[in-house]
């Protein structure tokens, strides 16, 4: 099996949305997202609660290969498809280890006091991410960089509320306590199949507030590096409609796992491709 059809390989079995945003960018870019996503995927395979051995130790061992891939001396098949990839698109390291700082947070923090706290988490899994594709997308303008910020943060905080049974389920707290406080939410709510009065209330000013995010990037996209960008704009369209579906339905998200249809996802992804090509 090839490099690229392992990453390749990865990233479908892993059914994200983000893999529609990835099926219409040029050859050479789909393949350095696959990479890149690839090594998102296994650093965050290394602290699932599957996974053997101590995961301080597994990522410990990933930073060092890591640093063996920018160094041109890479082991393991997703860095070394990471090593091509960086050739055509040099994608700062640091945004690597920032991604795997924030992964190991999982395994030394359970709970969130304020949104400041969860921002710097949502901005090293999630906003990062955001960072590390628009170096490959391409872009002119660096409010680029902002908007990939304020895009990965709304994703990032879409997914929290998509998955907020389940993580409590798992002793994971990640909306913050003082909106817990505000709301007069305990714990125990999150875990329990139903949703109240109270959980409606946090929910929509949850949901709110990532409403906000999705704001803010819209109002930062670069007009002149739209057509660039269009995987990115496919990705925040697929979860601001996730997010609508959490809004209107919000007791589902204690109940099953809230989704859009494979279909339905295809179609905004394929709207948006076409979109840019005219545009272009």
């Amino acid at each position: 099996m090839s490099f690229l059809t392992y990453c390749h390989n990865l990233t479908r079995r892993a059914k994200t949305n983000f893999y529609y945003a990835f099926v219409f960018l040029p050859r050479p870019k789909r393949e350095a997202i696959f990479a890149a996503y690839a090594f998102s995927r296994h650093t965050d395979d290394l602290v699932d609660a599957r996974a053997e051995g101590d995961p301080s130790e597994s990522l410990a061992r990933w930073r060092a290969e890591l640093d063996a891939c920018y160094d041109g001396r890479p082991l393991h098949p997703i860095t070394r498809r990471l090593a091509e990839a960086l050739r055509q698109f040099p994608i700062p390291k640091q945004l690597f280890r920032d991604l795997i700082d924030g992964v190991e947070m999982d395994l030394t923090t359970r709970r969130y006091e304020t949104f400041e706290a969860l921002y710097e988490y949502c901005y090293r899994v999630a906003a990062v991410i955001g960072l590390i594709c628009i170096e490959i997308f391409g872009y002119t303008n660096p409010r680029a960089r902002d908007y990939a910020v304020s895009l990965g943060i709304a994703l990032q905080l879409t997914n929290i509320l998509r998955d907020l049974r389940a993580d409590a389920e798992q002793d994971r707290i990640y909306l913050p306590r003082e909106d817990l406080l505000r709301f007069g939410v305990t714990e125990d709510d999150l875990r329990a199949p139903r949703c109240n009065d109270a959980l409606r209330a946090l929910m929509a000013f949850e949901c709110g507030r990532a409403r906000d995010y999705y704001a803010r990037a819209a109002a930062l996209l670069p007009r002149e590096d739209r057509t660039l960008l269009f995987s990115a704009e496919i990705m925040g369209h697929i979860y601001y409609r996730l997010l609508e579906k959490i809004e209107r339905r919000p007791h589902d998200v204690f109940t099953r796992r809230v989704a859009l249809s494979t279909p339905r996802k295809f179609g905004i992804a394929l709207g948006l491709w076409a979109k840019s090509k005219v545009q272009g």
